[in-house]
């Protein structure tokens, strides 16, 4: 894998863009686990542009304005200290987005609350992220994907959803790809990549079978 190859499976597959690639895949591949089979596809392409602007948009934004600002040197947060501020910060507006699905938004609330437990779920991933970056660099990467792969294995398991399968293998994939990206780029060690699915899938896992 060259440099070049590696850059550019880590921006394409950046962290903060897992959620629109997780709903993009539901809502279009699997809406009824989403119970929202029966809306149309400009409807659920409303909602995803909705993720995509709060768990996407408003993030990269806030991390520019951190990085203008002198609060953080690199815009890829390659530092430890560059790391801390904007993840807690990430997650504190990844847990308004959750609570704006959960509790605001009446249609996504009373048809879809997975919408917002999912989005939970990724907020108290960054935020764990946030809470090791304290000492250690763990791959964000690897957590964000990570956590793509095992909800999308735990929802095919509970309910049964074999459409699901090819797409996880292809996320599975892609999850290799990643962490062989950020070795080539030595921006992690083994254990930070291995430490990182971890994270991801456990807290997937969780959220699939205590609160779906």
């Amino acid at each position: 894998m060259t440099n070049s190859f590696a850059r550019f499976l880590s921006v394409i597959l950046h962290p903060l863009l897992m959620p629109t690639i997780l709903f993009g895949l539901l809502l279009f591949q699997v809406p009824a686990v989403l119970g929202m089979d029966a809306f149309s596809k400009s409807l659920r392409l409303s909602l995803l542009v909705l993720i995509f602007v709060g768990t996407f948009m408003v993030p990269s934004l806030l991390i520019y304005y951190l990085y203008r600002s002198g609060y953080v040197k690199s815009l890829l947060l390659t530092s430890l200290a560059d790391r801390r501020l904007p993840y807690f910060l990430i997650g504190i507006v990844y847990l308004f987005v959750a609570y704006l699905f959960a509790f605001q938004m009446q249609l996504i609330s009373t048809l879809a609350p997975e919408v917002g437990i999912m989005i939970g779920s990724m907020a108290v991933s960054i935020l764990f992220v946030g809470i090791i970056s304290l000492s250690w660099q763990i791959s964000a990467h690897t957590v964000g994907i990570g956590g793509v792969v095992g909800l999308i294995a735990c929802i095919m398991i509970k309910f049964g959803i074999t459409d699901l399968f090819f797409p996880l293998l292809l996320l599975v994939l892609l999850t290799g790809l990643v962490a062989s990206a950020r070795l080539q780029l030595n921006a992690h060690t083994p254990a930070q990549i291995s430490a990182g699915l971890a994270l991801g899938l456990s807290i997937s896992l969780f959220t699939v079978f205590w609160f779906m």
